[in-house]
């Protein structure tokens, strides 16, 4: 499994992510424990994908001395494609508690494999950095809907943060939005005949919320 660096692909082979992804794939971890190690996983890849976010200096008064120190210019607004995007926010929302929070809900049409939209909301996005989210980069049916979605609000730039990702998926975004940098803990073999990454870990959606 994997794949070879290119551009606009950052896969984090951090030690505990991929701990915690080999428990995640396991078919009999439970749907609380696939929920906490994914919120843990996803703490750890926020901080991956904050990495290179501006900083400007400002004068704080420490309890001794006042300094120039440094603080974020802007706070990234995070976007989550429903249902599973869930799953990744609470994780970011903990390295980012300031940032505002946006939902977009796709669904992917069993026989098309297409996304159908049926819920969107953001805060304003306008000149500002957004995260979209999504445990899955399968088809990339999903991710590049929800990127035209967010593209029409005129951010800044824009990151997608996925758990996993086929490289039909990556393929697929890359194509769609060439400025838009994915990462992810793995990238897999590919796709199955109905759109389901292999090996993967199954429907994330279900995995976390004990659905079938």
């Amino acid at each position: 499994m994997g794949t070879a660096p290119q551009p606009g692909l950052h896969v984090v082979n951090h030690p505990l992510i991929q701990h915690k992804l080999t428990q995640m794939r396991r078919k009999e971890t439970p749907s609380p424990t696939f929920r906490q190690l994914l919120t843990e996983t996803s703490l750890l890849l926020a901080y991956e994908v904050t990495r290179e976010l501006a900083l400007d200096q400002v004068r704080v008064e420490t309890p001794l001395v006042s300094m120039e120190a440094p603080q974020l210019v802007d706070v990234p607004v995070v976007v989550s494609i429903l249902r599973a995007g869930n799953g990744l926010l609470e994780g970011v929302l903990q390295v980012l508690p300031e940032a505002r929070v946006g939902h977009v809900g796709l669904y992917r049409d069993h026989e098309t494999l297409e996304a159908v939209e049926y819920y969107c909301k953001f805060p304003p996005l306008a000149d500002r950095m957004v995260i979209l989210v999504d445990p899955m980069l399968a088809t990339g049916n999903s991710a590049t809907a929800a990127l035209d979605r967010v593209k029409a609000e005129s951010p800044a730039a824009i990151r997608f943060l996925c758990l996993l990702a086929a490289p039909e998926g990556v393929a697929a975004v890359h194509a769609a939005h060439p400025d838009v940098a994915v990462w992810t803990a793995a990238v897999d073999e590919c796709l199955n005949e109905v759109g389901y990454i292999l090996p993967g870990l199954g429907d994330a959606g279900d995995r976390i919320y004990g659905t079938t």
